[in-house]
């Protein structure tokens, strides 16, 4: 970071107050004191649990001049829009409104995240057990269809097999604006496209499943042990 920000920061957050009334545990996520830059950020504080690879982190962001908070639930990261503010007075406030549903949002399903539009679609409801095993090629069902997850600009993640030693998954998206699901893999942690999955209905969805799925996985595998991507 550059110094003249980090003195800056530094400052703000000397001393913090509001950290001495944070638990150490929150729905399963352990506490810890960071205050350490990484790359073009200075990280705060974090809830994490290793073991179920979940994750949220406080931080101030250098190239967009804000303090926000970031949600980890295995190789997905985003930011939580609630917590975006340039002002280290109002992040607080943010923290106390809403860190803690944030962190159980994470650690406990809540299907009150998913709207009513794509609620009425039941895809919560859909049998997929015959196409979705909890291991295929290596790959465990870290998040099934029961319980999607909203991340960000109205897309859900529908299912997500990772294999977390080679930092590698594949996921299913619905997105309500397009009303449309895709698929995206990480591979060494690298987020990659790919339109092969995408799909109106989970119907043409379940085709393209049982058609390419399997090759998919073994080629993210294929791509993450070999000699680059």
């Amino acid at each position: 970071m550059k110094p003249d920000i980090l003195e800056k920061i530094q400052q703000e957050t000397d001393g913090w107050p509001y950290l001495l009334e944070l638990p150490q545990e929150l729905y399963g996520l352990t506490f810890g004191k960071l205050y350490r830059e990484v790359g073009d950020t200075f990280e705060l504080f974090s809830y994490t649990n290793e073991e179920k690879h979940l994750g949220v982190v406080a931080y101030y962001h250098q190239e967009t001049k804000e303090y926000k908070l970031k949600i980890r639930r295995g190789l997905t990261e985003f930011c939580l829009m609630q917590f975006i503010t340039a002002s280290f007075a109002e992040y607080e406030k943010y923290l106390k409104q809403y860190l803690e549903s944030a962190v159980h949002d994470l650690a406990v399903y809540n299907p009150d995240t998913i709207s009513y539009v794509t609620r009425a679609l039941n895809i919560t409801q859909w049998d997929y057990r015959d196409i979705l095993p909890q291991e295929l090629e290596g790959f465990e069902l870290f998040i099934n269809p029961t319980q999607m997850v909203r991340v960000l600009n109205g897309s859900y993640i529908v299912f997500d097999y990772s294999d977390f030693s080679i930092e590698s998954n594949f996921i299913i998206y619905y997105n309500e604006f397009r009303s449309e699901f895709f698929g995206e893999a990480r591979i060494k942690n690298i987020p990659e496209m790919n339109y092969t999955f995408d799909s109106k209905n989970l119907e043409e969805l379940e085709v393209k499943l049982k058609d390419h799925m399997l090759d998919r996985l073994r080629e993210i595998r294929q791509r993450a042990v070999g000699t680059g991507v």
